[in-house]
């Protein structure tokens, strides 16, 4: 008798847990999917800083949020069949603000990084760069790395990452400037060697420049920015991936791209 009532209990503990199972997977099966709820309120609710020229800021003159994040953003959010709200929110609070679900993504140029991921899923890059020389055009020196400018001057940004950059290799006369105009108008009368900043930020500044300067080396740690959004929505993500993928099959991406910066930052700056 014992064993027999042993094993009716076990036998209703297995059905309950079984159905406990089954239970659950129907919730989970029932969960909403963002994007469901995008397709059904018709908008994208993204996220910028507003303030981050290039990427987006606000026209001096309409008072209009633009550039190349906000292009980016217009473009995928055609591409899904929605309208872009966007909202301008400080950095130090962005991401904050995306897991609360005060917003659908943010298309700001963060970095997909291990620490991040933890928290949210990220669209596939969209930008990659890394730090990059810049040199006079006709420069006899083949400068590869920060190495080769051991002896030489080095313009950097007053207190940038690239400032601390300089200061770390050992014989560079690193010479810090209140903004890129200052260390470019050098470069180009031979004052410094060199000037170093971030590959798209290369690409902005050499843009409309008539000065005799161009892209030297990429040099250090390739990084890449996507789109991120909240966890457990598979359905977004292959939506806002596929966006991204068909813009830049369609050249209708690198024609955003061409327009900021003159280069299709989609890919690597060595592959420019």
């Amino acid at each position: 008798m014992k064993n027999d009532s042993t094993s009716t209990i076990s036998l209703k503990l297995s059905k309950l847990l079984v159905g406990a199972l089954l239970a659950g997977a129907a919730l989970h099966g029932l969960a909403v999917d963002l994007l469901d709820t995008v397709k059904e309120r018709g908008t994208l609710r993204i996220a910028v800083e507003g303030t981050y020229p290039p990427f987006n800021f606000k026209d001096q003159t309409t008072k209009e949020l633009t550039g190349f994040d906000v292009d980016v953003a217009k473009l995928l959010a055609a591409k899904m069949g929605l309208k872009p709200e966007f909202t301008t929110t400080e950095w130090s609070g962005i991401l904050a603000g995306l897991a609360s679900g005060k917003y659908d993504v943010i298309v700001n140029q963060v970095g997909i990084t291990p620490e991040r991921e933890k928290t949210f899923d990220f669209s596939d890059p969209y930008t990659i760069s890394s730090p990059q020389l810049i040199v006079k055009k006709g420069e006899r020196h083949n400068f590869k790395d920060l190495d080769d400018l051991k002896g030489k001057k080095l313009g950097v940004g007053q207190g940038s990452n690239f400032e601390q950059k300089a200061k770390a290799v050992s014989g560079i006369d690193g010479k810090s400037y209140p903004g890129a105009p200052e260390y470019l108008q050098d470069l180009a009368t031979g004052r410094i060697a060199a000037a170093l900043n971030d590959s798209l930020m290369v690409a902005y500044l050499l843009k409309p420049s008539n000065l005799p300067i161009k892209a030297g080396a990429p040099i250090g740690t390739v990084e890449k920015m996507g789109i991120p959004f909240q966890k457990e929505n598979p359905k977004f993500k292959a939506a806002i991936n596929k966006a991204l993928a068909d813009s830049i099959k369609d050249g209708s991406f690198k024609k955003v791209s061409m327009k900021w910066f003159g280069v299709d930052v989609s890919k690597a700056p060595e592959a420019r």
